[in-house]
């Protein structure tokens, strides 16, 4: 008998299968091995490791003088935008939301220390975006990639993640003012240090253990315990919320209040800020980009990313549209490859971490009243893995080495960036060249040297 399956033309055998949906057509969902199910699975696993966000860059901000509430509404509504952009233009597993680090240095070094109003802040933050998008869309960006040395890179990421973590646990009155020794650790007596302690001693446990969403499971629990934790002035740590549903509240009082006049009018004192924001935002999302798409296998045999140049457009589109809403940079989040690991392939996984997001504007009541006694252990973790970029610094040569140690040490003990960033670069170029080495000090190292000085002798008023 014949075969008839054999005998019909490959037209009519490819004709009869099925056709893929709408949805496999556009994010290439069987292409790249993975399905709906299993993108919406991924982008759920990816929100979870980073919900905390909701919480913590609230936290931060408000610091600044800027209403919670709106930037909880803020913080939320940018990470929509970005990874709705990401998802639909890159088509790639990877969520985007208002960056850790950042919102620290927006806050407690422009706004506290420096004295630029909230308002000029976001304006600098925005102006800092469409810079980005500039070398985003031109070669300038490979040359910026090579050109900064690793030196520097790491010393600027390690010095932020280490005054995240003196400013949390400050926050968190686990660090308190001492008159002889300047710092000191908060009374062992105090319920809410007892707290903080329990929360630095949990958090990294379950982030040790994969518990999967382990930052916001531990700022949840540490949050629900302090309902009857005593706290300052008869009251507890925690406040009960005055709802725990209530319809999304619209950031009224952050959006479109840049101060674009005042960028203008202290522009040079703000260079050195911009330089930061710029850095801190490219090579994050680098890192990030080439993380996640080792980790998801989808990079192309000659090594390079596929829409590499649309996310780098996306996160400078979204640093334009978060100081517009109210927030600071927004950048890709390294916890995506939770998602990757859980099966995410494709931009669906991100538009399912931006349909949590939207979830959670109905939810603003609680993030409202999470205290800094259960942020703080999430942000120490946060500033560890800030860190890590140690590993690639060769500790036993003094213009590598002494450029890190000052940027890191200078900027938590004078909780100034700018200071850090200055006497580190400076002291690279001043080893580099007495190490025979001045063939190796790039134009944009020796750009920077000028910038810091220029900026130290506007601030001192030396002219």
């Amino acid at each position: 008998m014949q075969d008839l399956t054999q005998a019909q033309p490959a037209s009519a055998t490819a004709a009869s299968a099925p056709s893929p949906g709408r949805l496999d057509r556009f994010f290439h969902l069987t292409e790249r091995g993975t399905n709906t199910v299993r993108e919406m699975m991924a982008g759920a696993t990816t929100f979870a490791a980073m919900a905390y966000i909701i919480a913590v860059n609230p936290a931060i901000m408000s610091n600044a003088g800027m209403d919670r509430a709106d930037l909880v509404s803020a913080t939320a509504l940018a990470a929509i935008f970005g990874s709705v952009m990401m998802g639909l233009s890159a088509n790639l597993p990877l969520a985007v939301a208002p960056a850790m680090g950042s919102n620290v240095i927006f806050t407690y070094v422009i706004v506290k220390q420096m004295g630029m109003p909230w308002q000029g802040a976001l304006a600098m933050v925005a102006f800092t975006g469409v810079l980005f998008l500039v070398l985003s869309l031109s070669k300038l960006r490979e040359r910026v990639a090579k050109d900064v040395p690793e030196t520097l890179k790491v010393g600027i990421q390690a010095a932020v993640g280490t005054l995240i973590v003196f400013i949390a646990l400050r926050g968190a009155g686990f660090i308190v003012q001492n008159q002889s020794t300047y710092v000191a650790m908060g009374s062992l007596r105090s319920p809410p240090v007892l707290l903080t302690l329990a929360g630095l001693l949990l958090t990294p446990v379950l982030v040790a253990r994969r518990i999967p969403g382990a930052l916001i499971i531990s700022i949840a629990a540490l949050t629900a315990i302090g309902l009857v934790v005593p706290g300052a002035g008869g009251k507890m740590v925690t406040s009960l919320p005055s709802a725990f549903l209530a319809w999304p509240r619209w950031p009224s009082s952050t959006f479109m209040a840049m101060d674009v006049g005042y960028l203008v009018s202290h522009f040079l004192v703000a260079l050195p800020l911009l330089f930061y924001f710029l850095c801190a935002e490219f090579f994050s999302t680098l890192g990030t980009l080439i993380g996640v798409t080792g980790a998801a296998n989808l990079r192309r045999p000659d090594g390079s990313i596929p829409n590499a140049t649309a996310v780098f457009a996306t996160d400078a589109t979204a640093s334009i549209v978060g100081p517009v809403l109210g927030t600071s940079v927004v950048t890709a989040y390294i916890e995506s490859i939770t998602g990757v690991q859980a099966g995410g392939r494709t931009g669906l996984t991100s538009l399912t971490v931006a349909a949590f997001f939207c979830l959670s504007l109905f939810f603003w009541p609680i993030f409202v009243i999470i205290p800094p006694q259960a942020t703080a252990p999430a942000l120490v973790l946060v500033g560890v893995l800030m860190m890590q970029g140690f590993a690639r610094i060769d500790m036993t040569d003094l213009a590598t080495a002494v450029p890190v140690v000052l940027m890191l040490l200078v900027t938590v003990l004078t909780i100034n960036l700018i200071n850090g960033m200055a006497l580190g670069t400076l002291s690279y170029i001043a080893l580099e060249l007495a190490f025979g080495r001045g063939s190796r000090i790039n134009a944009i190292v020796w750009g920077l040297g000028v910038v810091f000085i220029a900026y130290a002798a506007v601030t001192a008023q030396i002219f």
